[in-house]
């Protein structure tokens, strides 16, 4: 006969689990964990205090997210980044920044313009403090509140996912600037706002067009500029 486990229980391990989670999350998208790293079950037992259960289903949440990679062996890292797959993305992207911003301009509305400027304070504050992780999380959050203004829920999930999986090339490219980001990438959202806000569908098409890529451009940059470190990092 099994032995019934309490409500308690559950939501003890789950809580346990969205930590281990969290934790895992913030540190491989801030490259703490850099591509290719082990993560040891019985070592992140140890370090969170936990059975293996958590973390073994916070490893299966990090896999569904496409951030960690079990080989064939059963070994679990940090899932590698691959160049080989970056032209696709950034065509992808560049895409769903041009439909996003146009999208928002026709549809403009005050309660969600509010949200979306709230996320640009964010941004510009972790700019100032050169905070390459809050930059992230704020940059993010910037472009998914103007995904969720343009009104079409395909769109909004469609680049949240495009933007996650995007998270540590991104920080690749913080890393172009040393995390000291100019004050341009802050200017250039807030044209992205004037742009919504004046319905301007046209305008928010050409800076799409432009801040993809100038993205693009810096990450080829690295590539070329840094190859063996990309080599060494990314296990090209």
């Amino acid at each position: 006969m099994t032995e019934a486990v309490s409500p308690e229980a559950v939501r003890a391990r789950g809580s346990g689990t969205q930590s281990v989670y969290a934790a895992l999350r913030a540190e491989i998208l801030s490259m703490t964990l850099s591509p290719g790293s082990p993560l040891d079950e019985v070592r992140l037992s140890e370090r969170f205090g936990m059975s293996r259960t958590p973390i073994r289903e916070a490893l299966l949440r990090l896999s569904a997210d496409g951030l960690v990679t079990t080989l064939p062996n059963r070994n679990t890292i940090v899932a590698t980044i691959d160049f080989a797959a970056l032209p696709p993305y950034f065509d992808a992207l560049t895409l769903m920044y041009r439909v996003t911003t146009r999208a928002a301009a026709a549809r403009r509305d005050a309660v969600q313009m509010a949200e979306i400027r709230r996320h640009q304070q964010a941004f510009a504050e972790a700019v100032e403090a050169h905070d390459a992780y809050g930059m992230i999380e704020a940059n993010r959050e910037f472009h998914v509140a103007i995904a969720v203004l343009g009104g079409n829920p395909y769109y909004v999930t469609f680049f949240s996912r495009l933007l996650d999986e995007g998270r540590r090339i991104l920080r690749l490219y913080y890393s172009t600037f040393d995390d000291r980001l100019p004050r341009q990438y802050v200017e250039e959202h807030e044209a992205f706002i004037s742009a919504i806000e004046a319905g301007d569908v046209e305008e928010c098409d050409r800076l799409a067009i432009a801040h993809a890529a100038q993205i693009v451009r810096q990450i080829q940059e690295y590539v070329a500029r840094d190859m063996g470190k990309a080599t060494a990092i990314q296990n090209l």
